[in-house]
């Protein structure tokens, strides 16, 4: 399902990983007018590398916290963590205490054979809401949401196909290998949590979204198989350079 979605268009990325390039040289500029000194070659890998040392130091962050949330949201009582995770841990607890979701099942597989995807989710939460919209724990209606948590800067509309294809797939698969419709829902949200807050927010999964990553589906066929097929061998071509004397002896 990553693998669909990363077929939507992103050139803000390439502006980014330039940024990332550049800050970096200036933060370190001696450090790598040192190392350009003995190694110019290690100079620019260290440069070029930049954007993705950061992509994988929050992708470690974020899975640290993935599994935090998870034990959390399962009700184990979590004792002390490491201090770049008490930001999370606290701000899920708080999550928790302010929506009171009820787990109905967590880090299953959602599976399409009518489309031929698959993906991993964060949660399948049900959650007391008023007519606001807003939790009401007295008298509010229950609601079955496919909930992703974002640990990230911000959050992205694409978390919209993300959940959209979680929502529309044809079954849950669990760790046992035995897997079970996927339930109807009444909606979707993330909860976004930073080191500076959180919030809980409503994403749109109809029908006009879940298109949009079907779209991607058939662009991912044309991207992995259908383009390899598209120019076959040659026809007719030009006759083998000839190689004179000349550059044979040289």
């Amino acid at each position: 399902m990553t693998s669909i979605i990363a077929m939507l268009p992103k050139p803000f990325l390439v502006w980014w990983a330039a940024r990332m390039t550049a800050e970096t040289a200036v933060a370190s500029l001696p450090a790598v007018a040192s190392i350009a000194a003995r190694d110019e070659a290690g100079a620019i890998d260290y440069l070029r590398n930049a954007h993705s040392r950061y992509t994988k130091l929050r992708a470690k962050v974020g899975s640290q916290a993935h599994d935090l949330f998870e034990r959390m949201v399962r009700g184990e009582a979590i004792g002390r963590v490491h201090p770049d995770l008490e930001p999370y841990r606290e701000g899920f607890a708080e999550f928790l205490e302010a929506v009171r979701p009820v787990l109905v099942s967590a880090e299953d597989i959602a599976w399409s054979d009518t489309h031929e995807y698959a993906g991993s989710f964060d949660a399948i939460l049900r959650v007391q809401l008023g007519e606001d919209g807003k939790p009401d724990h007295d008298a509010g209606t229950w609601h079955t949401l496919i909930v992703d948590w974002k640990t990230s800067k911000s959050t992205y509309p694409e978390v919209g196909l993300q959940m959209a294809a979680y929502a529309h797939a044809d079954k849950i698969i669990g760790p046992d290998g035995n897997s079970e419709p996927m339930p109807e829902f009444d909606g979707a949200a993330v909860l976004h949590i930073t080191p500076d807050g959180w919030a809980f927010k409503p994403v749109r999964i109809d029908r006009e979204i879940f298109d949009v990553f079907l779209t991607l589906r058939k662009v991912f066929t044309w991207d992995r198989e259908t383009s390899k097929t598209v120019i076959g061998r040659a026809i007719a071509e030009s006759a083998r350079r000839i190689i004179t004397g000349t550059q044979r002896r040289a």
